[in-house]
């Protein structure tokens, strides 16, 4: 198809649809936890892991994504990631304990590993010249939005008609998106040997060990003195699984990672940075919602929990638009490093707040939160893109998804352990922490004139250029 043809249009809306889908499910999902923790019988792991398993499966594949979408045509496969999305999304809706749970929490994962880069290439590649900031544009509002506005549709869809009508409105979407697409075009099915060609089977084996094994290390902590092997066999293995990955990539003509961008300062300070705004986001919407649905807690519903996070979206999709602006007027250093800062002190109102079961000020707390985690949110890709070649955009966009992804992970797994330890003050008081190494690196980012012009796409639940 060339760029701006009659289909374009259609690959836009379709893209845009299946990314709200997307994003929406990455937050609804929150807001159905408590509810789904109660009808399948899990623990706290197992609520740990139905996020966790679709944060590892996304970080370990979605430079993997990114290529084949290259190799092999954009837009199937944005077509095959919404449909084993969907797939997924049906698994979970008919699950009947943790297991077939976390089987299609992964599979999600993995479809979205491939749905995200491959719709968003899709999009770039078919709209004219002229149009295609405003098509990129669209996409990334559209992941966004949905990003924001799930933990209100998850309340509500689980309220009114339980939550595996919340996976099945879900696979729905994601199946009319994946139509749009595959219908604007010929879909052309590369020979079976390319889409094998090149694969960095062991380095790819090697980087999902080394994450899946520094998640166990890290549940490990909370049992540490009585159970220390619980904590140093993962540990251990995750270190021989990054060491072996870190081998066989520099062994590589065509790594998965090119190791030589993660030793570059300019690259790896905002990656880092946008690393920890997603650190932040997810372990605060899951344990606001466990302690706000708790009877011991605030009691509410889902719908109550869902409408008290809407502070929380308003400050996140509000100032993530702007923070483009912001940060060429500001420049990075100063709005990043200025937005660390109100996190740290809306982390403090918020357990105050929370403290004092006070409505009004748990909804100020979370929109100075969601405000002060959008502008890293938005700005830190762009910064890190910025940084290097345009010919290592694919792979330093995926690099910096994987950093996303694996950020939201560490902030859920640690999150779990203050949470079982003190409840959501801390999780708040982890958050904040985070926050004040997020200012760190903040310090280190460039001033107004070095702040990049052009605009770049963001990801709800990752980010491609």
């Amino acid at each position: 198809m060339s760029p701006g043809g009659a289909g374009a249009g259609r690959i836009t809306g379709a893209a845009c649809l299946g990314m709200l889908a997307v994003g929406a499910n990455g937050t609804a999902i929150m807001a159905a936890l408590p509810t789904m923790r109660g009808d399948l019988g899990l623990g706290r792991a197992e609520l740990e892991w139905a996020v966790n398993a679709y944060l590892l499966a996304s970080a370990a594949c979605i430079i993997l994504g990114g290529k084949a979408a290259d190799r092999t045509g954009a837009r199937l496969v944005a077509v095959a990631g919404l449909l084993l999305f969907a797939l997924a999304s049906g698994v979970i809706a008919a699950a009947d304990g943790a297991v077939s749970l976390l089987a299609g929490r992964t599979l999600q994962g993995l479809g979205a590993a491939f749905a995200v880069p491959g719709s968003l290439a899709a999009v770039s590649a078919a709209a004219a010249a002229e149009r295609r900031s405003a098509a990129i544009g669209a996409w990334a509002g559209a992941l966004l939005l949905g990003f924001s506005l799930g933990p209100l549709i998850g309340g509500v869809l689980t309220h009114a008609l339980g939550w595996r009508a919340l996976f099945g409105a879900n696979a729905l979407a994601l199946l009319v998106a994946a139509g749009g697409l595959a219908s604007a075009g010929r879909l052309a099915l590369p020979p079976r040997a390319s889409l094998l060609h090149g694969f960095d089977g062991a380095g790819f084996l090697w980087l999902a060990g080394g994450m899946v094994a520094t998640i166990f290390a890290l549940r490990g902590l909370g049992e540490a003195r009585h159970a220390p092997l619980g904590l140093v066999a993962p540990l251990l293995l995750a270190g021989a699984s990054l060491a072996l990955f870190a081998r066989a990539e520099r062994a590589r003509a065509d790594p998965l990672v090119d190791l030589r961008l993660l030793a570059r300062p300019d690259f790896l300070r905002p990656a880092g940075t946008g690393a920890v705004a997603m650190f932040c986001i997810l372990p605060l919407l899951l344990y606001f919602n466990l302690d706000a649905q708790d009877p011991r807690g605030l009691g509410l519903g889902p719908i109550g929990a869902g409408l008290a996070l809407l502070p929380l979206s308003a400050g996140l999709f509000g100032l993530a638009l702007l923070g483009p602006r912001l940060a060429e007027r500001l420049g990075p250093r100063r709005l990043i490093g200025g937005a660390m800062l109100l996190i740290v002190a809306a982390c403090a109102g918020l357990a105050a707040a929370s403290a004092a079961r006070s409505l009004p000020g748990l909804g100020l707390g979370l929109l100075l939160i969601g405000a002060g985690l959008a502008l890293p949110y938005a700005v830190a890709p762009r910064l890190a893109l910025a940084a290097l070649p345009a010919g290592q955009a694919g792979q330093s966009s995926g690099l910096i998804n994987a950093c996303t992804f694996l950020g939201g992970s560490l902030g859920i797994t640690l999150g779990g352990l203050a949470y079982g330890l003190a409840g959501l003050p801390g999780v708040l008081a982890v958050l904040a922490g985070a926050a004040l190494l997020g200012f760190g690196l903040a310090r280190t980012l460039p001033g107004p004139a070095r702040a990049p012009a052009a605009p770049t796409a963001l990801a709800g639940t990752g980010r491609s250029p």
